[in-house]
């Protein structure tokens, strides 16, 4: 029933949004008096407000722009080179680019929002890496035959697209991914597998949410498994392949993400409102296209949910030494010889200090040569993987980790 109605909601509400961007065409069109004087400029970009709000989205492409090296422009290409039912390769790759570049998989997150959200993070490291993203499918998108998607069937693709990609490979994994990759990471090396990462980058991830809980994790925290099973918890309607599925919906994490920094989202859209009513469109569009990604949401499988909140939040169960795959526990000690990097924001208020340099706490038998904490500071969550602090600050150290560790002992 939530999902229905919520199907309901969103119709009604994306009707209302083409009205209104009709009401504001017509009364910003120079042909009529009303976008000249009176209350017509407020009306037409209150209208245009609430059309870009409540307008139907739909999953955001990369559009990677061309890259400046050497001051040249470069032409990225984009294809999609492995796909399997949950998730798909996204292979990016810059005009001119070496030979020996180094070959970088990014991991994004299965957070309620499509890899697309690091569009700032590919187009930074695009400029000097090949570069591959895991870009994970919308789960009301699969249908019920092509089989369920768990915390296990996430490192499991995580080693797949590893072996397509073949060895001396960088993993940089965001957010809530550095518990799989990093798992993956220690299953590779436990098994001596040759693809197996170079180096391994964690940015603002809850490897061990128990330092410096934020609000995230105390959500977590203060219900038992079974109230997010019987409350967050919804079927995908008929009018989507992935129809009957169990899911929790993009847009719960979203209203979650939201209430979080209600005020600022509220001014944000304030402020465009009066970018809009001045006529300047150039600052208006700057807040649409931020929302535009923002906006666009994605849904989580039930079983791949559930063990998130259940194993990292809540029994934190990696760095407790009790992680297990498929039913054979994940060795952090197992991690000899891939470098690992460690990077927090200052002012993240979703993963808090401490949480992803725990990852070099737990890997004992890793030499401290190829251990590296970075702590970035009066950054924020998205300022780690995004806009200007990312691009100068925070992508040179990763880059200068990555050369200073070319290969992992299982590099031939």
């Amino acid at each position: 029933m939530l999902y229905t109605a919520y199907e309901m909601q969103r119709s009604l509400l994306a009707g209302a949004s083409n009205w209104a961007q009709i009401g504001a065409e017509l009364l910003s069109n120079p042909a009529l008096p009303m976008g000249y004087f009176g209350t017509g400029p407020l009306m037409a970009s209150a209208l245009q407000v609430f059309a870009h709000i409540y307008e139907d989205r739909g999953k955001p492409e990369f559009n990677i722009k061309p890259v400046e090296v050497d001051g040249k422009k470069r032409k990225v290409s984009e294809e999609v080179v492995y796909e399997r039912p949950f998730g798909s390769l996204r292979h990016f790759k810059r005009a001119g680019l070496p030979k020996d570049a180094p070959k970088l998989l990014i991991v994004a997150p299965m957070s309620g929002h499509y890899a697309t959200l690091l569009r700032g993070t590919v187009q930074r490291m695009v400029q000097n890496q090949e570069v591959w993203v895991t870009d994970w499918a919308d789960a009301r998108m699969v249908p019920l035959d092509q089989g369920t998607f768990d915390l296990d069937d996430y490192i499991d693709y995580l080693v797949d697209f590893l072996h397509q990609i073949g060895p001396d490979t960088h993993v940089l994994a965001v957010c809530q991914p550095s518990v799989p990759a990093f798992a993956a990471t220690a299953l590779m090396a436990a098994e001596k597998d040759e693809c197996r990462p170079a180096t391994l980058t964690m940015m603002g991830g809850p490897i061990d949410t128990r330092a410096s809980p934020t609000t995230v994790n105390d959500v977590a925290m203060e219900r038992p498994i079974s109230w997010f099973r019987n409350n967050v918890i919804a079927t995908v309607p008929v009018n989507y392949p992935g129809a009957g599925r169990k899911v929790y919906p993009g847009f719960l994490q979203l209203a979650g993400f939201i209430s979080m920094n209600l005020e600022s989202h509220m001014m944000s859209h304030y402020e465009m409102f009066k970018h809009l009513t001045l006529g300047d469109q150039e600052s208006a569009k700057g807040t649409k296209k931020f929302y535009d990604e923002y906006l666009s949401v994605c849904d989580m499988t039930e079983e791949f949910y559930l063990e998130t909140v259940e194993e990292v939040f809540q029994k934190h169960s990696l760095p407790k030494g009790k992680f297990v795959h498929r039913g054979k526990a994940i060795d952090p000690g197992a991690i000899t010889d891939t470098a690992v990097l460690a990077i927090e924001g200052e002012k993240d208020d979703i993963s808090g200090i401490g949480q992803t340099r725990a990852a070099l706490d737990i890997s004992r038998n890793l030499p401290i040569a190829k251990q590296k904490y970075h702590l970035a500071r009066d950054v924020g969550h998205y300022g780690i993987f995004n806009g200007s602090k990312w691009r100068e600050r925070i992508a040179p150290v990763v880059e200068e980790w990555m050369r200073a560790h070319p290969k992992s002992g299982g590099a031939k």
